[in-house]
């Protein structure tokens, strides 16, 4: 049977799926009226086609070593791997939050494509699609790829294929473009090995300038040697044994004008804004679990897509990592909102995302053993893995049924992390969704709650200091309309005087 080995980055992902941590991203989407099954399977039946990795399984080869390879799955049916279900009477977020928690704690099995799909019914009168994958598959600009080619823009669209982005999977990954010129190419300044880097973080539109420079390498191994002698990050209700369950929960929506509103004073992106609100639920939880958090250090695992746009309808993972400072120790709203710009502004300068996606790339080559040691020695550095997607503006249809909602699930691989949180903007707003390990953290849904508290008092704040600054304003003009009011009646009256 025709088999081929997985690229070494997707295999390090494959290698740190785990009994008590799959390596599953979990979607959702919420509708307000009910899916019709059939049709659904319609629509993937088609359209999947045409992604190869969704019939495939992964088997391991090779001699010595044993490394993942993707084969095709014989006689391979996607109703196997779509399932129809239903919540129990009344059907409310609970019992929903309980369906996704269940599947988020179970892995996928191996002897099949990793992937399938619930179309769950009775959702408050409408329904719910998850969808479970494995890391091994693609990445979340992979995923959003699957998603352009499974959703519409139109309710009348027909279930036939549509045209996926042009993918050459032969083309050497980012890895083999970042070694291949490193002998070669010229010197950088300090100042373009910034700028190069800061373009890397922010995903931009040409990463090979930065791949293309040796410079960037050498830095980024510096970074790596610098991450490496971090800290740990402190025990702490983040941290811990894990048991062999999840738990889920996800926020109200918060509306992305209320967010560009409470940026703007302070030049603060809507990204930035969004990490304060998370960093400031979290505080909250904390402190309430008992930590001291005015002291404590509490750092994340951001991934940054490195993946060169005219590549964005490919599957795999083509991203790498940063170590983010949380401000968990700054009680101001709008101080932990300045905090947060400032670390993220800092990242923006490293070269630490090609850098850690080089060392995965290496690890994805050697045994699982090798990989399981490197995941420990970073995952020990932070406490949970954070992801922010800019998801669709406008509303997406699936089987001519509007999608109301859109969220997400990020795995926390290793034994270190011990939650997972994800933010996605969709139709104008943004939600925050937290998975973790349910003997650490068996109530994230106080972290959702408390994510939508933030923000509300960030706007406060926010609108309480607009309104010092205009008075602020107004105080001289005011004052030098009193010192005026006497000269102006001494005026008048000797005007009247001389009538």
């Amino acid at each position: 049977m025709t088999s081929h080995p997985m690229a070494p980055v997707d295999a390090a992902w494959f290698h740190m799926d785990g009994p008590v941590n799959p390596a599953v991203i979990v979607n959702i989407a919420l509708t307000r009226q009910p899916l019709d099954f059939e049709k659904v399977k319609a629509v993937y039946t088609q359209r999947l086609a045409q992604f190869g990795r969704f019939r495939q399984r992964v088997v391991e080869r090779g001699f010595p070593l044993a490394s993942p390879h993707w084969e095709e799955m014989p006689d391979f049916e996607i109703g196997q791997q779509m399932h129809h279900v239903a919540l129990p009477a009344p059907g409310g977020k609970a019992a929903l939050a309980a369906l996704v928690s269940e599947l988020a704690s179970t892995p996928l099995d191996r002897a099949r494509p990793l992937w399938d799909v619930h179309v769950v019914d009775g959702v408050d009168g409408g329904a719910a699609l998850i969808t479970r994958m494995h890391h091994c598959i693609a990445d979340g600009t992979g995923t959003l790829a699957i998603a352009r080619v499974l959703y519409d823009s139109t309710p009348d669209a027909k279930p036939g294929r549509r045209p996926a982005s042009k993918k050459n999977e032969t083309t050497p990954g980012l890895i083999e473009q970042v070694f291949a010129p490193a002998f070669s190419a010229v010197a950088t300044s300090v100042g373009d090995l910034r700028a190069l880097a800061a373009a890397a973080l922010d995903a931009a539109r040409h990463p090979q300038q930065v791949i293309e420079k040796a410079a960037l390498v050498l830095a980024g191994a510096g970074t790596l040697a610098a991450d490496l002698l971090k800290t740990p990050d402190p025990p702490s209700p983040l941290k811990g044994e894990f048991g062999l369950g999840k738990r889920v929960a996800w926020s109200a929506p918060v509306a992305l004008d209320d967010v560009r509103a409470i940026g703007a004073p302070m030049g603060a992106k809507i990204n930035d804004v969004l990490v304060a609100g998370m960093t400031g639920a979290l505080r909250a939880y904390l402190k309430r679990r008992g930590s001291d958090v005015d002291q404590m250090t509490v750092r994340a695992m951001v991934p940054v897509d490195l993946r060169p746009p005219e590549r964005a309808g490919e599957l795999g993972n083509e991203f790498g990592l940063v170590i983010l400072d949380l401000a968990i120790r700054r009680r101001d709203p709008l101080a932990r909102l300045r905090q947060t710009k400032a670390n993220m502004d800092e990242l923006k300068r490293s070269p630490e995302a090609v850098a850690i996606l080089a060392l995965l790339n290496l690890f994805g080559r050697g045994p699982k053993v090798v990989g399981d040691v490197a995941v420990q020695l970073f995952g020990s550095k932070a406490s949970l893995v954070m992801t922010n997607v800019a998801g669709p503006k406008d509303t997406l249809y699936l089987a001519g049924v509007p999608l109301d909602r859109l969220m997400f699930w990020v795995p926390h691989p290793g034994r270190e992390l011990g939650m997972g949180i994800s933010i996605l903007s969709y139709k104008g707003a943004a939600t925050l969704a937290v998975i973790a390990d349910a003997r650490l953290v068996p109530d994230p849904e106080t972290i959702t709650e408390r994510f939508n508290r933030e923000f509300a008092a960030l706007l406060a704040a926010v609108r309480r200091r607009e309104k010092k600054l205009l008075a602020a304003r107004a105080e001289p003009r005011m004052r030098a309309a009193d010192q005026d009011r006497p000269a102006k009646a001494r005026k008048r009256a000797a005007q009247a005087a001389k009538r």
